[in-house]
């Protein structure tokens, strides 16, 4: 649904995006994240047909990015960072308003205008200014103004910006609703812990590059290294039982607990725990410890980060 090879774009001198290439398929969703001015917003542009590329070649549903500028910005509902909404207008009339941009009929402007206004809970407020609403409420207004035409391909930019934890919910419950009929969508955040809750895959983006492209679980294992375990214990016990012949690499340790690294988890977890209960020690819990997107996304953009 969403397919994109060598993308480039220049400004002048300035190369903002370098040979992207990335694609989505229906009931997926990318993560695309990456520091502020490392080319998220320019490559979603040129994804959906209102930048030209200067190099390269996108597809979205089967239509050229350039050639069929109309039909790609037809199937692609796209929330922008800055939505730019009509504040002097109520929500009802604003989504009427883009639905018609949309060529829906009436009734199906006036359905799904009310689907989204009381999924996401302004049908209370639809008849409001939007210039009255709260930073929550107009994003989810924006929200609803991308997704008025049901679209196939869904490019969203922050999403839950400035939402409550509950609207936040409901928002990335409504973006799984969208994966599971099939949608391709792909999310732009900084909200981490949403990426990782969300997205099949992640790509990460630098200086205009991609540097990560793959899933999350992989990403971490290729660039994070062997899986990393604790042992916590019942009572206290000397450091010098933290050790097993090479198996095991030592991250960190307490009298009560050590974190350790190990390739072959399989060999080398019963081995120290048998070694550990040998030695008189009372193991209480082995459990293995989550490597984060934070951890993986600092890595890749380092200190070099805009």
């Amino acid at each position: 649904m969403i397919q994109a090879q060598h993308l480039v774009k220049r400004f002048g001198a300035f190369t903002a995006v370098y040979d992207v290439t990335l694609q989505v398929e229906p009931g997926e969703i990318l993560a695309l994240l990456g520091p502020n001015g490392a080319g998220k917003t320019t490559t979603v542009r040129m994804l959906a047909s209102l930048l030209l590329p200067s190099e390269g070649v996108a597809t979205i549903a089967g239509y050229d990015s350039v050639r069929d500028a109309a039909q790609v910005r037809r199937v692609v509902g796209l929330l922008t960072e800055i939505p730019g909404l009509y504040s002097r207008m109520s929500a009802e009339d604003y989504l009427d308003f883009f639905g018609q941009l949309s060529r829906l009929s009436s009734q199906e402007r006036s359905d799904r205008a009310r689907h989204l206004l009381t999924y996401f809970g302004v049908w209370p407020d639809r008849q409001r200014s939007i210039g009255s609403y709260s930073k929550g409420m107009r994003q989810k207004v924006a929200l609803a103004r991308a997704l008025i035409h049901d679209p196939q391909v869904v490019l969203l930019d922050e999403p839950t910006s400035a939402m409550d934890p509950a609207s936040a919910k409901a928002v990335r419950d409504y973006i799984r609703g969208l994966q599971a009929a099939g949608r391709a969508i792909m999310l732009c955040t900084h909200n981490l812990a949403e990426a990782e809750a969300l997205a099949d895959r992640i790509a990460i983006i630098k200086r205009g590059r991609i540097v990560a492209h793959g899933a999350s679980a992989e990403l971490k294992r290729q660039l994070l290294g062997a899986p990393l375990y604790e042992v916590r214990l019942a009572r206290p016990v000397g450091g010098e039982l933290f050790s097993l012949d090479g198996l095991l690499q030592v991250d960190a340790w307490d009298e009560t607990w050590v974190r350790y690294r190990t390739a072959c988890p399989e060999q080398a977890n019963p081995a120290f725990v048998q070694h550990l209960v040998s030695a008189g020690a009372e193991v209480v819990s082995v459990s293995q410890l989550p490597q984060s997107l934070e951890a993986l996304y600092l890595h890749m953009v380092g200190e070099e980060s805009p």
